[in-house]
């Protein structure tokens, strides 16, 4: 039996709908400037420092993390030089104490902020924490290399600097190395305290933490997927938010998970060997990143992990017992699997910049059986596409396009009983924000947030 959603949806598919990112061609081009050479060199000079542990020495100029901060810093710099002084640096900091920082230490983060050409006030961010441990958290002297975790990712970051310094982009790009990550996500701290200081509007945060290995424990490997972790509800929606959307559905529809979306379809599009795998949890099962300060500022965010992790090389001191290596060191990075990762944030770092940022949207019942999406304008818009999906699919599947001047489409027999809803905004020249859902289950901009315990990382 045909029935009126099925012919929707084949006319949808017949005309074209399916997702794909404009101006692939361009991003393929950036994605393909990262340097498998240049993540080696940063990971080999983090590693050189002995130990980045959050309460390490600050003022040697060879060992600890004040040293690495001093190097992550010259290397921004350097970058700034070569394009003409476009970055800015800064350097947040607040002192913090716990059962992992048992006295007083200041926490550090080294930002290289990349102003926009004509949308400067929207932020998008790609984060790596530089410190690191071994298997004692609160041993601060023991050499702790860190060559993956993460050395792997800030080398992205850094290399991800020094890639897209040389283009523009109408919204501010912030690279961004943080501290205290291992002694309770201070870092992450830092930076959404600094960006609720400032007043970002923060698009999106791509949190890189363990990139750079691809074969597990056991000798499994995985080199053809990355890993993309986002929260599925907002961790700041109030009692009455959370009311709507558990009656209303949007559940599965945080911007942060349509962010993690949005990098889906961009690997399919622009990076060779790359598949990201969505995972939907905020973290890996019981842990905690940098993401989950952001998240719980109200800014979107997604945690960006390696397919296979190796435990042995995570938080552990370098050694051998009963023949096995323990320790985190460079021969565990598979650098051309780095690479693939890296380029994947440098395509969606440029594409989410060149893109105008994603509208606030609702949705109504119309005339029945039809659907009436409404959004509000946003900077930098040429047009919108209006998506719809199966409310079990885990991507959008058919689209509508809109001009610039529209703020409603109405979608005849698309019945909003049965169907969930989104909007992007689409620049001059093809280039598709995130998609946002509707109502402030969906929204980029969210409320205040309200404190809450964090897992450890």
């Amino acid at each position: 039996m045909v029935t009126m959603r099925s012919m929707v949806a084949v006319a949808a598919l017949l005309a074209g709908t399916s997702p794909v990112l404009a101006a692939e061609a361009p991003l393929t081009a950036l994605a393909a400037g990262v340097s498998e050479a240049e993540l080696k060199a940063s990971i080999t000079a983090l590693v050189g420092f002995g130990t980045r542990h959050s309460a390490s020495d600050t003022t040697s100029p060879t060992r600890g993390i004040g040293a690495a901060r001093r190097w992550t810093e010259s290397r921004f710099q350097a970058f700034s030089a070569a394009c003409g002084n476009c970055l800015t640096i800064e350097k947040p900091a607040q002192v913090f104490t716990g059962d992992r920082l048992p006295n007083p230490t200041e926490i550090v983060d080294v930002l290289a902020i990349q102003r926009g050409t004509t949308d400067p006030d929207r932020f998008i961010i790609i984060s790596a924490h530089i410190d690191s441990r071994n298997s004692d958290p609160n041993d601060a002297k023991g050499d702790a290399p860190g060559a993956n975790d993460d050395g792997s990712g800030t080398a992205a970051v850094i290399e991800a600097a020094r890639v897209l310094s040389q283009h523009k982009f109408p919204a501010t790009v912030v690279y961004a190395v943080l501290s205290g990550e291992e002694q309770g996500l201070n870092g992450g701290k830092v930076l959404a305290d600094y960006a609720r200081a400032k007043g970002w509007v923060v698009e999106a945060d791509l949190n890189n933490d363990i990139i750079g290995n691809s074969t597990g424990i056991g000798g499994m490997k995985e080199s053809g997927h990355v890993r993309v972790f986002s929260e599925g509800t907002k961790a700041v929606e109030s009692a009455a938010q959370a009311n709507r959307r558990r009656y209303n559905g949007g559940e599965n529809d945080s911007p942060s998970r349509n962010v993690a979306r949005f990098l889906d379809r961009l690997a399919d599009h622009n990076i060779d060997g790359l598949d990201v795998k969505m995972i939907y949890r905020t973290d890996r099962f019981g842990r905690g990143g940098d993401q989950t300060r952001l998240l719980e500022a109200g800014y979107p965010a997604v945690r960006i992990t390696e397919s296979v992790e190796h435990y042995d090389r995570q938080h552990q001191n370098i050694r051998v017992e009963n023949g096995r290596a323990y320790g985190d060191l460079i021969p565990g990075v598979d650098f051309q699997y780095l690479a693939k990762v890296t380029r994947l944030n440098v395509a969606a770092l440029a594409a989410l910049a060149r893109a105008p940022m994603p509208p606030a949207v609702t949705i109504q019942r119309d005339a029945g059986s039809n659907t009436k999406v409404s959004w509000a304008p946003v900077k930098g818009a040429a047009g919108y596409k209006i998506w719809w999906r199966d409310t079990t699919a885990p991507q959008w599947q058919y689209s509508r396009t809109a001009a610039a001047a529209a703020t409603s489409l109405v979608l005849e027999h698309v019945s909003i009983d049965d169907w969930l809803f989104g909007v992007a905004a689409v620049a001059a020249d093809g280039s598709e924000s995130p998609i946002a859902y509707p109502g402030d289950a969906g929204n980029f901009i969210s409320n205040p947030p309200f404190p809450s315990p964090q897992p450890r990382p």
